[in-house]
């Protein structure tokens, strides 16, 4: 059930890349991308623990709703199952960088990509807990076509797959609109302890996001017309088959039962000032993200067009 952004698939190499034999030797250490190399350096100097650097003292529900704790579990929980995905991807994205043999700069920067992601789930899992219990999976299964993986550890290790499409697909695109989210949430949460969860996975995303720019501006000056054009397939496909879908927003979601609990304890989530949004709030916000990711990827010769979904109109 899991939602797969449809790349165009290159000239056929390998089934996949973990049959390749073994590349990593000679290791090349050197700084090939500046910019990535600093992300890399930042993110170890501000390295967190979801334990103990977040208050969870503060955290005081008897200011709320059995209603509202019930949401807010729920939408946590659902938090965590994003960040299962990437916990995933993470790994799969470094074995294709060591095999293709990339720059050293992605490597080392996507070591601690994982043990973010990683945190991140931790956090989410250990905020859903402390609101009456973390929810496995979605109370009705056809809301998992919204929320599961996107594909990309399994396109990570497929040869036919352009790592340049995987990385503007998801980072550029995908983890983009997640971060304005997370900006939104900032202004909208008023729990002191999910404030600080929301602040503190934002800061983390910062990063995740500029090294997608930094890679695909480093990479897109080389690149063919038709490599370009996979590129703008891929970050379509993204854009429309996942995150309108409700990958990130269940408002987004396609109107079913399912959909409709999760909006209901969004809500619910909202109104405590737990960390969740409401349609009405971020409608604007996803259409702003859409608007820029449009602007900034078309001097790469990426074009992406006017979209449309029933909640919004076109865009």
């Amino acid at each position: 059930m899991s939602a797969t952004v449809a790349v165009q698939p290159q000239v056929l190499r390998e089934p996949t890349i973990l049959d390749r034999p073994e590349r990593r030797f000679p290791l090349d250490l050197e700084a090939r991308i500046p910019r990535i190399r600093n992300l890399f350096h930042s993110a170890t100097k501000n390295q967190w623990d979801p334990k103990t650097d977040i208050d969870w003292d503060r955290l005081d529900l008897s200011k709320y709703t059995g209603e509202q704790l019930s949401g807010a579990r729920e939408y946590w929980s659902r938090r965590a199952w994003g960040e299962y995905g990437a916990i995933s991807e993470s790994p799969a994205l470094l074995i294709r960088f060591c095999q293709d043999r990339l720059e050293p700069d992605l490597q080392l920067f996507f070591t601690i990509r994982s043990q973010e992601e990683a945190r991140h789930a931790e956090v989410c899992y250990l905020l859903a807990e402390k609101l009456g219990g973390y929810v496995e999976q979605p109370y009705v299964t056809n809301y998992q076509n919204s929320v599961a993986t996107h594909g990309i550890r399994k396109m990570a290790l497929d040869p036919n797959f352009s790592l340049e499409a995987i990385i503007a697909a998801l980072v550029c695109a995908a983890e983009e609109i997640a971060f304005d989210v997370f900006k939104h949430l900032c202004d909208v949460t008023t729990d002191p302890v999910a404030l600080q969860v929301v602040k503190a996975v934002m800061r983390d995303e910062v990063r995740h996001c500029a090294f997608g720019w930094y890679y695909m501006e480093h990479r897109i000056k080389t690149m063919t017309p038709e490599e370009i054009k996979v590129v703008e397939n891929a970050v379509i496909t993204m854009i429309e088959k996942v995150e309108m879908n409700g990958y990130h927003s269940s408002w987004l979601a396609p109107e079913t039962s399912a959909s409709t609990q999760e909006v209901t304890a969004d809500r619910l989530t909202w109104e405590a000032g737990l960390g969740a949004t409401v349609e009405e709030l971020e409608k604007p916000v996803f259409v702003g993200s859409v608007q820029r990711i449009r602007r900034q990827m078309a001097p790469w010769g990426v074009e992406l067009p006017t979209f449309t979904h029933p909640k919004i109109g076109e865009f």
